[in-house]
């Protein structure tokens, strides 16, 4: 397949009608998916824990799974407050799931962020919300085999089922993620006007897919997995990202990275990327990066788009990534 340029539009009313096609497009592309169900939540368990309540939550999502997720409270809230839908990461960490966001998941990667994301996040004043996605925490043996399989048999397995039904993993995944969504707008504490979505890894593409495809989220933050398709092939580094990650036609229908990223424009987004990781080659990240800023300019709002590019690092979380994480938030939530 010859490579391709995305055309730059040239008013913020052209790429406002070239997001309706685009998102209609990705819709299609994503498989025939079961209509969202409104969540019908249990809370299983609450507890108080230091500067947070924790609480944890069950839904069905609608074709018979159970979605498990956590929901962190700050204490002593008396308004609505600014919320974050939190995406964990892959990193073949099956075990670990929504637990990233109690504990300190980044610690193991050299030069890795040694906090827990979700309690300092709950401590400064945001609810956090974060669920396991298919194949991870709770759901690890949650395929077609049951118990027989978990982790990645259970990815692989769930990937080729969904394909016979006409879906595709990654479209399960980001339809489950909206309905956490659904869920996080409703709670009594959360400012529906003010949602964030944010991850790392598996977490950041999860992230920029839910916020391309949903305007519900304002804010988002993008660390790390900013992966331009062309220029993985072209570095040779496809096998970088996991079974989950693809989505047929893509290429196809001349849609890359930088035309999903660009559906959240104007909405504030941050991403943040090191240009020694092979999974997104720096390249395609600059690529990336180029477009927001254009696409922004066109809405006069450059200053809601930033793209940082990290020299010497790899795929990680560091603690500046954090530090600039926690000053958009701030900013814009």
């Amino acid at each position: 397949m010859p490579p391709f340029d995305t055309p730059r539009p040239d008013s913020s009313d052209a790429w406002d009608r070239r997001k309706i096609e685009l998102r209609e497009t990705l819709w299609q592309l994503l498989g025939d998916l079961p209509p969202r169900p409104v969540p019908d939540v249990t809370v299983r368990w609450r507890e108080e824990r230091d500067g947070y309540t924790l609480e944890h939550f069950t839904f069905d999502n609608g074709v018979g799974d159970t979605v498990y997720g956590y929901v962190l409270i700050p204490a002593g809230h008396r308004r609505p407050l600014p919320a974050i839908l939190y995406h964990h990461y892959h990193g073949n960490r099956y075990a670990q799931g929504k637990q990233e966001v109690l504990t300190r998941a980044f610690a193991h990667w050299p030069g890795g962020l040694g906090l827990i994301t979700g309690e300092e996040l709950a401590r400064a004043g945001y609810v956090v919300m974060c669920i396991d996605a298919y194949g991870f925490g709770q759901r690890m043996t949650q395929g077609p085999a049951g118990e027989r399989e978990k982790g990645v048999a259970t990815e692989t397995s769930l990937f080729k089922t969904f394909l016979w039904q006409g879906r595709t993993l990654w479209g399960m995944i980001v339809r489950d993620d909206l309905l956490a969504l659904d869920y996080l707008t409703t709670r009594p504490e959360v400012d529906p006007q003010r949602i964030a979505a944010m991850g790392m890894s598996m977490g950041s593409t999860r992230t920029w897919w839910a916020a391309a495809l949903d305007e519900r989220i304002r804010v988002a933050v993008s660390v790390a997995c900013l992966t331009r398709y062309q220029d993985l092939i072209a570095t040779g580094n496809v096998a970088a990202h996991g079974i989950y990650y693809y989505v047929p036609g893509m290429l196809q229908q001349q849609i890359d990275t930088e035309s999903v990223v660009g559906l959240i424009a104007p909405r504030p987004h941050l991403t943040l990327t090191g240009d020694s990781d092979t999974g997104s080659p720096a390249e395609g990240v600059r690529t990336i990066n180029a477009f927001g800023q254009h696409v922004y300019r066109l809405y006069n709002k450059a200053d809601h788009f930033r793209g940082l590019l990290y020299e010497g690092v790899g795929h990680v979380y560091t603690p500046a990534m954090w530090q600039e994480t926690l000053r958009w938030l701030g900013r814009f939530l």
